[in-house]
């Protein structure tokens, strides 16, 4: 698909800081549209974060109409929670891309910073750098979770027409068929959350109520 007089929209999942970069391509040529940070840090409710991710990501393509979406892939870390998390809230921007019939294709990592320093393991910093070399940006941010996101838009634009080597989706059906497994693996991990969350309850209740029935049995027999 050529890439004349695109957008292209860029992001870097976060549950402290989301980050959003947008470009227009018009042939061989990158002009940076916007660069917008989601600050999520005061809130609390993990909920009301992926809410506000929803909301400000389909807010985004409404005003900007992007043609197409590029997000960066979770990384897999030690700390599960946070793998969790992050998984949401790139699940949640997925969503709101799709509900809008915008294509999506997932980078990892290490690919986008491949195709942006030509080093898979560059920090945020020589991307950041890379960037600014590249003339889309004038100056580097004090938060890098923006230009994260602007480089996954650019990693797209980079890797437009290469062999397909990343996960790509044009709409729900299309992400539906291609996650199956996980889809149905998905089923019965949150059965068997369910039914763990459960049991918990159960003894949290036994643990507060037993001593209780203990003492009055006691004094029953005294």
């Amino acid at each position: 698909m050529s890439l004349k007089d695109k957008i292209i929209l860029g992001i870097d999942p976060g549950t402290t800081i989301m980050g959003f970069g947008l470009i227009r391509v018009n042939n061989q040529a990158m002009e940076l549209i916007q660069l917008h940070e989601l600050q999520l840090k005061k809130y609390n409710n993990h909920y009301l974060k992926l809410q506000k991710i929803f909301n400000s990501t389909i807010a985004i393509i409404d005003e900007f109409h992007p043609d197409q979406i590029s997000i960066e892939a979770p990384f897999f870390g030690k700390n599960v929670q946070s793998m969790l998390k992050l998984g949401r809230a790139q699940g949640v921007a997925m969503a709101a891309g799709l509900s809008r019939e915008i294509p999506i294709t997932e980078y990892s990592p290490k690919k986008i910073k491949m195709s942006i320093t030509g080093n898979g393991n560059a920090t945020k910093e020589q991307v950041a750098k890379m960037l600014q070399s590249l003339s889309l940006i004038k100056e580097i941010p004090k938060n890098l979770d923006a230009t994260d996101g602007l480089a996954a838009a650019v990693c797209h634009f980079y890797n437009q027409g290469k062999p397909q080597i990343s996960k790509s989706y044009t709409g729900w059906k299309a992400f539906i068929n291609q996650n199956t497994k996980k889809i149905k693996t998905s089923s019965w991990l949150v059965f068997i959350f369910i039914i763990l969350s459960v049991a918990r309850l159960a003894i949290i209740v036994i643990s507060i109520f037993l001593p209780k029935l203990n003492i009055d049995n006691k004094c029953s027999r005294l």
